[in-house]
């Protein structure tokens, strides 16, 4: 496994790292969930992407079982906030109230003193930014977190916060989280560019586009899978994508890789990416997975690859 600092902060995490959207503490059971965070930290993975709102707070519970014999520091461990976590008006959003609440709860779900990266899983439009930049800097601060970030926020998002921070001399945000595949390339417009300026890196999530990336989907969604459960997902399911898909595993099996290996490698040839975050139903997936760390993808193979994903070659 390979490392890569978070932007220009002195923090190390592993290329691929493990998350819990739709998995810990509900698509996959708890037991399994801990054998597989175990596994992965094993074969080198040590950073754990969860959020409070996953299965409403269970997934931060079931990495909590699974690190507790672990030696804590060799972790790096993030959480989220935002969305509503119960009927309670207060309980959502980027408010200093909100956040200085469910940095608690995160805490004593997980079970540790602290976090080594809290995201705002949003941008609040309800919130002044002023007001969200400084009680993060105050978490910092009462070392309850150690690095703070944004999730799914616009490159001018980005931006004002780094100037509020500023402003104050206070801790500015050294990570964005958001989505990213051979897909979905929409960061590399200004959001990528914005990061790399102020020196914030990218951990980013879905590099599998939920699956359609594996191959999985080449004949079509099976109707037990997520594929066939999930609106979203069928909207990226077009003709086109999945010819591309099928043309990149062509490639990766040229290289005698498969097609989930490829697209993660792919994700890291950016060097501005410190990681691709992986979700992950088995061990077995974890162990191929990790492997996309020692693949570098040739220059020739990357140009190839450019040719399909913008549609100047056949289909």
């Amino acid at each position: 496994m390979k490392y890569r600092r978070v932007g220009k902060s002195g923090l190390r995490i592993s290329e691929i790292s493990l998350g819990g959207w739709l998995t810990y503490g509900g698509s996959v059971d708890s037991e399994l969930g801990v054998e597989i965070v175990r596994r992965a930290i094993e074969l080198g993975v040590n950073f754990i992407d969860i959020s409070d709102i996953y299965s409403k707070g269970k997934a931060e519970e079931v990495i909590g079982r699974a690190i507790e014999p672990m030696t804590r520091s060799d972790l790096v461990i993030s959480s989220k906030l935002f969305w509503p976590m119960s009927d309670n008006v207060n309980d959502r959003g980027l408010s200093r109230k909100h956040i200085m609440e469910s940095v608690e709860k995160s805490l004593k779900r997980i079970g540790t003193d602290y976090l080594d990266m809290y995201f705002c899983h949003r941008f609040d439009p309800e919130t002044e930014v002023e007001e969200t930049v400084r009680a993060m800097d105050d978490l910092v601060r009462e070392g309850k977190i150690l690095y703070w970030g944004t999730s799914v926020w616009e490159a001018s998002q980005i931006e004002q916060a780094v100037n509020e921070a500023k402003a104050f001399s206070g801790y500015l945000p050294v990570v964005e989280q958001p989505c990213y595949n051979m897909l979905d390339r929409h960061i590399e417009t200004e959001i990528l560019p914005t990061c790399t300026r102020y020196g914030i890196g990218l951990v980013v999530w879905s590099p599998l586009a939920q699956g359609l990336l594996t191959g999985k989907y080449d004949q079509g969604a099976p109707e037990d899978s997520r594929g066939a459960r999930t609106d979203w997902l069928k909207g990226i399911m077009t003709e086109s994508n999945l010819a591309k898909v099928k043309q990149i595993g062509a490639i990766a099996r040229d290289m005698n890789i498969t097609t989930s290996q490829l697209a993660l490698a792919w994700t890291l040839r950016l060097p501005e990416i410190s990681c691709a975050i992986t979700g992950a139903t088995n061990v077995t997936q974890v162990e191929e997975n990790v492997i996309a760390s020692d693949i570098e993808v040739p220059y020739d193979v990357l140009e190839a690859i450019e040719s399909i994903l913008t549609g100047s070659t056949g289909e």
